[in-house]
């Protein structure tokens, strides 16, 4: 399975969640297969999906899922301790694990290599982590949602990516019609 195949499986899981996007074809997958207000596509701020997501969960109650992937992670290794001490019951950190930097041309990453996103986030004081295969990414995230706790999920797939559309939707609307969203639902 591959990128694309995890965020099919689980948008039956997602739709009606707040949701933020990792940069680049993760977000422009997930528009393409299935664009809701409840969506925010990061389009320009690669690294910053899970600090997004966090703080989100923080100011509010609903579920928050925060699809990063581990490139982005990789990139601002910040974010996994600021997670793990600043506890969200209701922040899910979702790193789809391609072991590449899908959006650039799938260089390939360290988590490819020796580094285990699942063992930093550990570190870090993460305390309900979870590595799973890409198939088992669905059930996973769905316990986690009943669960009420937070969790980093690290769902290993395999590298590559399907032909999408850039987002035609002005930043401004996307950033918009997420919070009309949210207010609607506080």
């Amino acid at each position: 399975m591959i990128r694309a195949d995890i965020l099919k499986e689980i948008i039956p899981v997602i739709s009606d969640k707040l949701v933020v996007s990792n940069i680049g074809l993760p977000s422009q997958e997930l528009h393409m297969l299935d664009d809701q207000p409840t969506n925010f596509y990061m389009l320009g701020t690669m690294g910053l999906a899970s600090s997004i997501g966090l703080g989100l969960a923080l100011s509010q109650k609903e579920t928050v899922i925060a699809i990063d992937g581990d490139g982005s992670v990789l990139t601002n290794f910040g974010t996994l301790p600021t997670i793990a001490n600043n506890v969200a019951n209701n922040f899910i950190l979702l790193i789809i694990d391609n072991g590449s930097y899908g959006s650039t041309g799938d260089q390939p990453t360290y988590t490819g290599g020796k580094t285990s996103l699942a063992k930093v986030a550990e570190a870090c004081g993460c305390e309900n982590v979870v590595e799973c295969k890409a198939s088992e990414t669905k059930e996973i995230l769905e316990a986690a949602i009943q669960e009420k706790k937070m969790t980093v999920i690290v769902s290993k797939c395999q590298s590559g990516n399907i032909p999408v559309p850039v987002i035609d939707i002005d930043p401004a609307v996307i950033r918009y019609r997420f919070m009309e969203e949210i207010k609607a639902r506080n």
